[in-house]
């Protein structure tokens, strides 16, 4: 007996894509990402047609590939350079250069160790409600 294709909602399509809902909703109604509709009128997305998707992504490098994404629960997440760091204490302020605006994020001194974090390293704001998290995007040198 043939394996059936497992069917996707598209919410469910795009967290395997690491992409947001309104972007996969845009994609289906361009007619990028074939669906079958259901008797509701509703989409499914056949599991296999995701795959080029994934495999397009996989040959990105590491920084700008959506692999990460799919890693971590948070979705708002904002890639940029290390501008400054400050160590105080257990605390530690760390602030990101991000499309033209910076944001500042207070850590855990231990986290930056940890992280290998200095000026100049790429690293992505995690942001969940009020609170931003710190995501190294390469290895330390």
């Amino acid at each position: 007996m043939p394996a059936l294709d497992p069917m996707l909602t598209p919410r469910e399509a795009a967290r395997l894509l690491g992409i947001s809902y309104p972007t996969i909703k845009q994609w289906i109604l361009s007619g990028k990402l074939a669906t079958s509709p259901t008797p509701g009128g509703h989409h499914r997305i056949a599991e296999s047609t995701l795959k080029p998707f994934l495999a397009s992504d996989a040959a990105k490098p590491a920084p700008e590939s959506r692999e990460r994404y799919r890693r971590v629960s948070g979705r708002n997440q904002l890639a940029g350079k290390v501008v400054s760091i400050r160590v105080e204490g257990l605390l530690a302020e760390v602030i990101l250069a991000v499309a033209g605006s910076h944001i500042t994020a207070i850590i855990t001194a231990s986290a930056v160790h940890e992280l290998r974090l200095k000026k100049g390293d790429s690293a992505a704001a995690l942001i969940k409600s009020t609170d931003v998290m710190i995501e190294r995007l390469t290895d330390p040198a």
